[in-house]
């Protein structure tokens, strides 16, 4: 066992492994074993033992998760925990995880996540759903017909209403997307779009035509934290949590105060003020985009530009690689993959780009240098729930 950091403060905590399972279309392959690739990688790729491997985190399958999860990888934790507030549910587990490090409730905590949603409907084991039931307060929606993505789309033209935000501006985070995605090997969509083909598709609900909406992929991921004395045993450098916030919005729409507001203003907000950092320091931002008004809304929420200014902001290729503000740098749930509950990824791509791991997607600094700050912001349910870390190569 490393010795222990003084007790007269928290222990520092680092990101010391990650790893993508296979993703994209993966059709031999169920959910546990996709977590059972990403957690062996993700080991593996922080050159640390199975054995110092004390907490655990997992939401989404299994009947007791993340019970049914550990048992099937092997694991015993002593620090467990199923937080489950949709896309953002990673990066709340991941607040959680570091906290429960700093304070010695556990050393070393893996976090994986495996969906073969994509999968599972082209062989007919599932179907696409529509809500997310009729229990409790959805019951007062749910019969009206307001869908997911219909939840989306009204807070998208309440947006665009209120600041004159265009349907071409929203267009324009898709083809950015797309373009960030051509360089990732893993992406599952790499080939280039306009504006003109994203407002052309099929409308699914208005205004989001089928380019404005997420992919449905398969696929897992792995990240692994730990605390500081661990670092001299990883094979790779550290990547530090500096701070991190989560806050939960409404499940109603009807008490949902303002649909141009996302949680990622408290989130984003707790999450800068605790790592001691500001929005212009930041290098890169990875956020949750479910759809392409969801990337708007919280790089507005997250400070990088005022409210009602997104649309403008998003203009002139700002979110490219090698943009203003590289945003979601392997082409995101709008062209890279998304399985289901996303936010592990942005984790991942992150912690990436701040070891110099992208390859030809590599964000670099004014001067060539690495991206020191990253953002990591998960969206979950219809804004739902957020959750934001700050994350520092040094």
């Amino acid at each position: 066992m490393p010795p222990s950091p003084s007790a007269h403060r928290p222990r520092k905590v680092a990101v010391v492994g990650v790893a993508l399972s296979d993703t994209g279309r993966v059709d031999d392959l169920t959910p546990y074993a996709l977590h059972a690739q990403a957690a062996r990688r993700g080991l593996a790729d922080s050159g640390l033992d199975r054995s110092v491997v004390d907490g655990f985190c997992s939401a989404g399958l299994g009947t007791l998760a993340p019970v049914e999860v550990a048992e099937y990888l092997g694991l015993r934790p002593t620090w467990v925990d199923s937080t489950s507030v949709g896309g953002a549910t990673w990066e709340v587990m991941a607040a959680h995880a570091a906290d429960a490090i700093a304070a010695g409730h556990a050393n070393a905590v893996l976090l994986v996540y495996g969906s073969t949603a994509r999968a599972d409907i082209k062989a007919g084991r599932r179907t696409a759903n529509l809500s997310f039931g009729s229990r409790g307060p959805l019951q007062f929606e749910v019969p009206y017909g307001h869908t997911l993505i219909s939840k989306y789309a009204m807070a998208a033209r309440r947006h665009m209403h209120q600041f004159g935000t265009s349907i071409e501006q929203l267009a324009e985070i898709a083809v950015q997307a797309r373009a960030n995605a051509a360089t990732n090997p893993d992406a599952m969509f790499r080939d280039p779009v306009t504006v003109d083909e994203v407002l052309s598709g099929p409308m699914i609900a208005d205004p989001f035509t089928k380019l404005h909406c997420c992919i449905r992929s398969d696929g897992g991921c792995a990240v692994l934290l730990a605390a500081e004395e661990y670092v001299p045993d990883t094979a790779k450098s550290p990547v530090w949590v500096l701070g991190s916030g989560t806050a939960v919005s409404h499940t109603t729409m009807s008490q949902w105060e303002d649909f141009t507001v996302s949680p990622a203003a408290v989130s984003g907000r707790l999450a800068f003020e605790r790592a001691g950092v500001r929005p212009e320091d930041v290098d890169l931002a990875e956020i949750y985009d479910a759809f392409t008004y969801m990337t708007l809304v919280t790089l507005e929420d997250l400070g990088f530009c005022a409210k009602g200014e997104g649309g403008a902001f998003v203009e002139k290729g700002r979110l490219l690689r090698d943009g203003g503000l590289p945003v979601n740098t392997d082409g995101g749930g709008l062209s890279a993959c998304h399985p289901g509950m996303r936010g592990l990824f942005l984790l991942v791509e992150a912690v990436r780009q701040l070891r110099g791991e992208a390859g030809a997607g590599q964000v670099r600094r004014a001067g060539g240098g690495l991206p020191e700050l990253a953002v990591a912001s998960g969206t979950g349910g219809w804004f739902c729930s957020s959750g934001t870390l700050i994350l520092s190569r040094t």
